[in-house]
């Protein structure tokens, strides 16, 4: 007989819940059961057609064949003129840019890449679902700060400073955040700088893959640029996925200290060897395009935000957090003995809509739900929350 081993790392890891989440409505709705499903994170906008063109052409011109580990030379110039026009980053595109096969892996070539059994990493809750799981995964420790509701869903810097340990090497931002859809402020961030300022051995990771989703004129600021002491420390993760609509282009890629670079280098070559080479030609069409349709596609999430929280807001069983950004909305059930003791996503599901349970974002009592979907899906999703917190 065969066994099948999972190593010890892993079997202290869950499946990535929200794809799992995913999955479960799926094969509901496959089974012939009535789901409305706002679960999955990922635009319902196309591609645009001359990006898709540029991988066909890069294809036709035999760009087919393994790329420097780090990606091409023509991709990393396009994301250091991103950086330096948008971010006011100012990077070595022959070493101090690493393309990857999506953010997700070049978050994990990071955390495996520098940390060692003991270390710890600082994690904002409420978070994306893979970060706790990738830090153990390298054998750290993930420590969590409680962003709180009255503070905008951003940590405070006194929470900061009471979270570093001598053990702390990391520490995780992600704003816009997924999946309360919170941006942090200059002033939130150089309060964070001032902190880290007395820990010099502490690298900054800031997931900006929503930077281009924002609401009501939200200013943005990339934590490296906060300060030139930051730009130092500081990891710069995004990607082409959210903004461009291009999950399964698979692209994402990281700025940064030339140390951090060259050892996440080193494990992507003995991991994937380099990202796919028509994808490669594909993103750095996408970042080469006029960044108007990236406003437009914005303006239609901040028209679902308004519907959403709109419907919502008329439950008083449900506080409704309104984001500033990215496309979820995070919402708390005011009173959780509503549900019986059952996980939230169980009790809704139910109902007919499938959402995502705030275990998975560190949030116990919450959900998320998923504005990347049409008007009628939402306009449903929503009928049928009421209509269960209603009883």
């Amino acid at each position: 007989m065969v066994h099948t081993i999972q190593s010890h790392l892993l079997a202290g890891v869950p499946a990535s819940q929200s794809i799992a989440a995913g999955q479960r409505a799926r094969d509901l709705k496959a089974a012939g059961h009535d789901i409305v499903a706002v679960t999955v994170g990922e635009p319902d906008f196309a591609t645009p057609p001359e990006v898709i063109e540029a991988a066909f052409a890069a294809a036709r011109d035999g760009q087919t064949k393994y790329t420097p580990v780090s990606g091409t030379v023509g991709l990393r110039q396009a994301i250091a003129r991103k950086f330096q026009q948008e971010n006011a980053l100012v990077y070595d595109p022959s070493a101090e840019i690493l393309v990857g096969t999506g953010a997700k892996q070049v978050i994990y070539d990071a955390l495996i890449a520098t940390l060692n059994p003991g270390d710890e990493v600082i994690i904002v809750a409420p978070y994306w679902v893979s970060y706790p799981s990738i830090a153990r995964m390298a054998g750290a420790t993930p420590v969590f700060i409680e962003a709180r509701p009255e503070h905008g869903l951003v940590p405070t810097a006194a929470q900061l400073e009471a979270a570093i340990t001598p053990r702390t090497r990391w520490l995780m931002l992600n704003y816009p955040n997924n999946p309360s859809g919170a941006i942090a402020s200059r002033e939130q961030y150089a309060a964070f700088a001032k902190v880290l300022e007395r820990y010099p051995d502490i690298l900054v990771m800031s997931d900006e893959i929503y930077e281009h989703i924002r609401f009501d004129g939200s200013a943005f600021i990339s934590f490296g640029a906060i300060t030139p002491e930051m730009r130092e420390r500081t990891l710069v993760v995004n990607g082409v996925s959210k903004a461009f609509g291009m999950t399964g282009w698979r692209i994402g890629y990281a700025g940064g200290p030339r140390a951090v670079i060259a050892a996440m280098t080193k494990l992507q070559s003995h991991v994937t060897g380099g990202a796919s080479a028509v994808s490669q030609a594909a993103a750095q069409a996408a970042l080469q395009m006029d960044p108007a349709i990236l406003a437009q596609r914005a303006a239609i999430y901040e028209q679902r935000r308004d519907l959403v929280c709109g419907l919502l807001a008329a439950c008083p069983a449900l506080d409704v957090v309104r984001p500033s950004g990215a496309f979820y909305v995070f919402v708390r059930v005011r009173d959780t003995e509503v549900l019986g003791g059952r996980p939230v996503d169980d009790f809704l599901l139910d109902h007919g809509v499938a959402v995502i349970a705030g275990e998975a974002f560190g949030s116990p009592g919450w959900f998320r739900i998923s504005i990347a979907t049409h008007d009628a899906d939402l306009r449903a999703a929503c009928a049928r929350i009421l209509s269960a917190f209603s009883r």
